[in-house]
């Protein structure tokens, strides 16, 4: 799978949102370090910095394309290429940023933890993952990736698991001084109708099942996700789409 800094940014408003509420909820007022693990185009590692504006500050992607936005956006700050399952710091990290994108990660039991061994004593692992699989929206695409006749090219295809608040806080505790976890629904008016939809997530959750077709498969593909989208999502009396969004949220600080 490949990653497009332009398809993400499409909405990069309401993409920023959750992360800007997330950083708000930490406790620490000043630090010396931090990264952003999974920076994407820059977008949230920006947050970070007007959060702690003196703090040196790194990104990390897996996405060539991505840290090209990254560095466009923030030319003083350094991002490396790299993969979050394989990270560790030299040296203690004050705060390690993950705003969306823990969830394309599996082991979180083994990966929660490494991370918490990354920070400096105090310091704090800011998460927010999506909480949606049981949305329409993913729900569609496993059924469509399912019946369809790409059915032996994608219908194996699954996201990894999403777990529940006690499952993190349980992760979590042995290693932390505190543990905090809540969950917002977001709710994002979205112009375009169903159409808006298939672009938000063709940034995101589409992307293992399209990159696995062709062209002429990905066309048909999507024209069948629109149509459920249309149905999943009707219009609000404005005629935007009110795209409900659930996140998870962890500030854990060791």
């Amino acid at each position: 799978m490949t990653w497009s800094a332009a398809q993400y940014s499409t909405f990069e408003r309401e993409r920023t949102r959750p992360v800007r509420d997330l950083l708000a909820a930490l406790p620490l007022q000043s630090i010396s370090t931090a990264i952003d693990l999974g920076c994407g185009p820059g977008n949230s590692t920006q947050v970070l910095a007007e959060r702690y504006p003196h703090a040196a500050l790194r990104g990390l992607d897996s996405s060539e394309d991505m840290l090209a936005a990254a560095r466009q956006r923030l030319a003083g700050i350094d991002f490396e290429l790299g993969d979050i399952a394989t990270w560790s710091a030299p040296q203690g990290v004050d705060v390690i940023l993950a705003n969306a994108s823990l969830q394309w990660l599996p082991d979180h039991a083994q990966l929660y933890p490494h991370l918490i061994r990354q920070l400096t004593e105090g310091g704090c692992l800011a998460i927010q993952t999506p909480d949606n699989l049981d949305e329409p929206a993913h729900r569609r695409a496993r059924e469509i990736a399912s019946q369809g006749p790409w059915a032996d090219k994608i219908a194996a295809i699954k996201h990894p698991p999403r777990h529940t608040a006690t499952y993190y806080y349980d992760v979590l505790s042995p290693h932390c001084q505190q543990v905090e976890v809540w969950r917002t629904t977001y709710y994002h008016p979205l112009m375009g109708g169903a159409q808006a939809v298939v672009e938000w997530f063709k940034g995101s959750a589409l992307r293992p099942y399209l990159a696995a077709l062709d062209a002429g498969e990905q066309a048909q593909f999507l024209q069948l996700y629109v149509q459920a989208m249309e149905q999943d999502y009707p219009p609000a009396a404005d005629g935007k789409v009110l795209l409900p969004f659930p996140r998870l949220f962890i500030v854990a600080r060791r």
